[in-house]
């Protein structure tokens, strides 16, 4: 991670670098693949601006601070840059999750089969695509009781493998494992 700094209409002092250097580098911490950091410090008008500017990968990030005193606006800067890198982290790993969930939650199909050749006889076959969630068979007792079906797929935490649990009466399950 390179740490670039920037003063306008102030020397720039070691104390100063010394502290914006460590604080970036705390930034490494949620998000690794950090290439380059920009700080610009200005003072204007007995304001002190701390300006900072990221590049990680395909993404930038920018923020802004203003404040009276030079380390507060450099604090506040690098909160408001690290509350962007968490929203980023956190939409970047949740994306293809999210996805797919929402992708295959009612997703159904109708297919028409010809079982005979001869009489023409068509059939119809529902196809319904699911998403198994990686439970454990408790889990899935009690999920199977909220969704209200007689049967509920899954993935068993256990075993890594998809598991179906049928529902026979009220207290008895029967549980298929291929």
């Amino acid at each position: 991670m390179q740490i670039t700094i920037t003063a306008r209409h102030f020397e720039l002092t070691k104390a100063i670098r010394d502290y914006v250097e460590s604080s970036c580098l705390k930034l490494k911490k949620y998000f690794d693949p950090i290439i380059t950091i920009h700080v610009t410090l200005a003072l204007e008008n007995s304001r002190n601006i701390c300006e900072l500017s990221m590049h990680a990968g395909k993404f930038s990030l920018q923020s802004q601070a203003e404040e009276m005193d030079m380390y507060l606006s450099i604090d506040n800067g690098l909160e408001r840059m690290e509350s962007q890198i968490k929203k980023l982290k956190d939409r970047v790993t949740d994306h293809q999750k999210r996805a797919l969930k929402d992708q295959f939650t009612n997703f159904s199909r109708a297919s028409d089969f010809t079982l005979n050749q001869d009489n023409r006889e068509r059939t119809t076959i529902k196809t319904k695509r699911v998403v198994t969630e990686p439970l454990n068979i408790h889990e899935a007792i009690e999920k199977m009781d909220e969704v209200r079906e007689d049967f509920f797929i899954f993935r068993n935490i256990e075993t890594d493998r998809i598991n179906v649990l049928v529902k026979k009466d009220k207290v008895n399950f029967k549980l298929f494992e291929p």
